[in-house]
C-alpha cells in the first residue's frame, strides 16, 4: 500500500537530523524541467536542485551513460588510474584552459582543495604559517569549517567560532577595500564570480579587473568560486569567460553531474604545481561512476551548445522578469546574467515561495530573505518561461491585495 505524503514526512522528521526546514513535499521522480511528488502531482521546476540538474530530469542519453557505468565499475581507489576520470579531465581542462583538476565530491569539497592550494602557495614562499586569504562579505561558499571560514556572512559563521585564521573580508564590488586588505602576506583572495546565495551580484567587469590585476601584483592567487553559476549558467560555460578574467584556481560542481555527486578544482600556471603527493586526498573523489557521468555532462553540454541556449533563454527571463518588477511595486530590483537571475523585494520573499510551490505547484528558491532566486534547468524553452511567470504572477496577486 503506498504511503502518504504526510506518512513519508513524519518518518522523515522522525529519522534526519534537523539541519532543514523542508517544505512540505515529497518529490518522486522527474521528467524534463518537471517534478512530481509521491500523490503525482506535477510541478514546473525553475530551481533545478540549487542549480544541479542543468539537463533536467531523466535525459536518455546521460541515464544511458550511468548505466552503462554502473555496470561496468563503480569504483576503484585514486592508487589507480581510471578511463572516465581521465576523459572527464581532458574535456573540462579543455573546456576552460585550465592545466590540471582534482575531482571531489561536492563544491564544499572543491573549495576546500582551492583554499589548500592557497595556504601552500604562500608556505611555498618562505616557509611562513602568517599568509592571508581575502574573501568577500556577503559571500557563500559552503559549511565545511574551511568553506565556512572565507563565507562572509555571520549568520553561518558565528555559532562555529573561532574558524581558520588569516581571513579578511572586503565589499563585493568595492576595489579600494580589496586594495585596503593587500599587502606581502596576501597569498589569494576568492570571490564568487556571481555571487549566488547572498543575493545575485554578478561581478563588476572594473572590479574582476582590477583585482585580477592586485594578485599579478602581490604574486597572490585570484580563485573564483564557480560551483552554482559556471556550467554553462551565465550564458558562457563559465561565468569569467563573460570577462575575460582568468583565474589561477576555480571551483566546480553541482551542473557538472547533473545530479551525480561530484565537483571539481582546476589550477592554471604557478597554482597547477605547488601542492606534491600526499597534500591532498578523496576516497570517492573522481571515480569511475561520477566521471562517466561528468563526461557524458561535458559531451552533451558541446554538443547542444548549452551555454548559447542558456544565454538566449537568459535574455527573454531578463524580458519576462522586468515585466514582473515593473508591475509589482512590492519588487524592488532585478540583478543577474544568463540563466541566473534574482528578484529583490521589499518584504520577506519565503510566503512568496511557499505559496508558489503549493498552490501554484513553482519551485522556486530564496537566496538570504528578501530575494528570490531564479536558476532553471538549462534546457527551458520561452514557454516554460511564460507558465512560470503566469504562475508566479497569480501568487503576487494575492501578495499585492494584501
Amino acid at each position: 500500500m503506498n504511503k502518504s505524503q504526510e506518512n513519508w514526512i513524519a518518518e522523515g522528521e522522525a529519522a534526519f537530523y534537523k539541519t532543514y526546514n523542508r517544505y512540505p513535499v515529497v518529490f518522486e521522480r522527474g521528467e524534463g524541467i518537471c517534478l512530481y511528488d509521491s500523490d503525482g502531482e506535477k510541478y514546473l521546476d525553475f530551481y533545478a536542485g540549487i542549480a544541479v540538474n542543468a539537463l533536467g530530469y531523466g535525459d536518455p542519453e546521460f541515464t544511458k551513460a550511468i548505466q552503462e557505468q554502473a555496470g561496468k565499475l563503480l569504483h576503484v581507489s585514486n592508487y589507480f588510474y581510471n578511463i572516465p576520470s581521465i576523459e572527464a579531465g581532458e574535456k573540462l581542462l579543455a573546456a576552460s584552459q585550465m592545466d590540471k583538476v582534482f575531482f571531489t565530491n561536492s563544491g564544499t569539497e572543491a573549495v576546500e582543495g582551492a583554499l589548500k592550494i592557497a595556504r601552500r602557495y604562500g608556505y611555498n614562499k618562505d616557509g611562513k604559517h602568517d599568509h592571508e586569504i581575502i574573501a568577500m562579505a556577503n559571500s557563500f561558499h559552503g559549511r565545511s569549517m574551511g568553506a565556512l571560514s572565507v563565507t562572509g556572512n555571520d549568520h553561518y559563521q558565528e555559532p562555529f567560532k573561532p574558524l581558520i585564521p588569516g581571513i579578511r573580508f572586503a565589499e563585493f564590488n568595492n576595489l579600494d577595500s580589496v586594495k585596503a586588505l593587500f599587502n606581502e602576506k596576501t597569498s589569494a583572495v576568492i570571490m564568487e564570480t556571481i555571487q549566488g546565495e547572498g543575493g545575485i551580484y554578478p561581478a563588476e567587469k572594473e572590479f574582476l579587473e582590477g583585482v585580477r590585476k592586485l594578485c599579478d601584483e602581490y604574486d597572490a592567487l585570484l580563485i573564483l568560486d564557480e560551483i552554482q553559476c559556471g556550467m554553462g549558467r551565465s550564458g558562457k560555460m563559465f561565468a569569467w569567460q563573460n570577462y575575460g578574467v582568468k583565474p589561477d584556481v576555480m571551483t566546480v560542481a553541482k551542473a557538472l553531474g547533473n545530479g551525480v555527486p561530484v565537483g571539481a578544482f582546476l589550477a592554471r600556471g604557478k597554482a597547477s604545481t605547488c601542492m606534491v603527493p600526499g597534500d591532498h586526498g578523496a576516497t570517492y573523489g573522481g571515480n569511475p561512476f561520477v566521471c562517466a557521468a561528468a563526461s557524458k555532462v561535458l559531451d552533451l553540454f558541446k554538443e547542444r551548445e548549452i551555454p548559447a541556449h542558456a544565454a538566449k533563454m537568459g535574455e527573454y527571463l531578463w524580458k519576462r522578469l522586468e515585466e514582473i518588477k515593473e508591475s509589482f511595486p512590492v519588487v524592488t530590483d532585478h540583478r543577474g546574467m544568463g540563466l541566473i537571475q534574482g528578484l529583490e523585494f521589499s518584504i520577506p520573499v519565503g510566503p512568496v515561495v511557499s505559496d508558489a510551490l503549493l498552490k501554484e505547484k513553482l519551485v522556486l528558491i530564496s537566496a538570504g530573505t528578501n530575494v528570490i532566486r531564479f536558476i532553471p534547468p538549462l534546457i527551458i524553452e520561452e514557454k516554460d518561461v511564460d507558465e512560470m511567470t503566469a504562475r508566479l504572477t497569480r501568487v503576487l496577486k494575492a501578495v499585492k491585495a494584501e
